[in-house]
């Protein structure tokens, strides 16, 4: 028999309903308080002026996290904002114009060469040890039998003339994959060079036969100003991040016709 004392006239399937509800909105104001840690305070596009974090139910309260491998703590939020600047100028004053480049725009960091101010220090591995490190120091590791190795190879850009030769390859000793390519840069007249510099290994394509690897994003002469690593036998996630930014503004800004539209 239907009990009317426990239920009575109260609908349960209305209950569930509210239930859902309040928990959705909490999920909602927990999630936009969480999303402030990263990317706040805001500016205005036009005069540069920090706005100000809204409060109470939209700020994030402060939380500490520790960092792997011995390297402290870091607090977020702290008001605190990229100190980086870019070598760009807005090409109109109204708000949501687009940047362009000043100086070189291979360097500007906008655009598809973008980059975010990561730690300067390696990726480190579980155990201790830098992460992404070259072949002649990552001595356990070596090319798949059957593959091509492009050691040796010449590198060609878009325009068909030799940027280098490879001269070793740098690898995710994590991942078990190839990250970089290290390129020897030939001086003046073809002379031998210490300059070194990595390109994404993602932007290479191995030509076995012809024994060239081509890389797309920039011309021949446009490699010997690529960002380098401080040291020649690791690299930091934030030399990482500029050495991609560096080839990635190549697809836009290699060439003036690049920039142009295709129609």
């Amino acid at each position: 028999m239907y009990n009317s004392f426990f239920a009575g006239r109260f609908d349960t399937t209305e209950l569930t309903l509210y239930a859902f509800f309040l928990f959705f909105f909490g999920l909602v104001l927990y999630l936009r308080r969480e999303d402030r840690r990263e990317g706040y305070p805001l500016e205005d596009e036009g005069t540069g002026r920090q706005e100000p974090t809204p409060g109470f139910l939209w700020y994030a309260t402060p939380k500490t996290f520790v960092l792997p491998n011995g390297n402290g703590t870091l607090s977020k939020p702290n008001d605190s904002r990229d100190s980086a600047e870019l070598s760009a100028r807005r090409s109109a004053v109204w708000a949501g114009s687009p940047l362009e480049p000043t100086g070189d725009p291979l360097k500007a960091g906008i655009g598809p060469g973008s980059y975010a101010q990561r730690a300067d220090r390696p990726d480190m591995m579980l155990h201790g040890g830098p992460r992404i490190a070259p072949l002649r120091i990552a001595t356990d590791y070596s090319i798949a039998k059957g593959d091509p190795d492009p050691r040796g190879m010449s590198v060609v850009g878009a325009d068909n003339a030799i940027a280098g030769t490879v001269s070793d390859l740098w690898v995710d000793r994590a991942e078990f994959l190839i990250r970089y390519i290290e390129i020897a840069i030939p001086g003046p007249d073809g002379a031998p060079s210490a300059k070194r510099v990595l390109a994404p290994w993602t932007m290479a394509t191995v030509n076995k036969g012809a024994r060239k690897v081509r890389i797309e994003a920039l011309l021949a002469a446009q490699f010997a100003n690529a960002p380098t690593p401080a040291s020649p036998d690791q690299i930091t996630l934030l030399e990482e991040e500029r050495i991609v930014g560096y080839f990635g503004a190549g697809y836009l800004y290699a060439t003036p016709a690049r920039t142009e539209p295709l129609l």
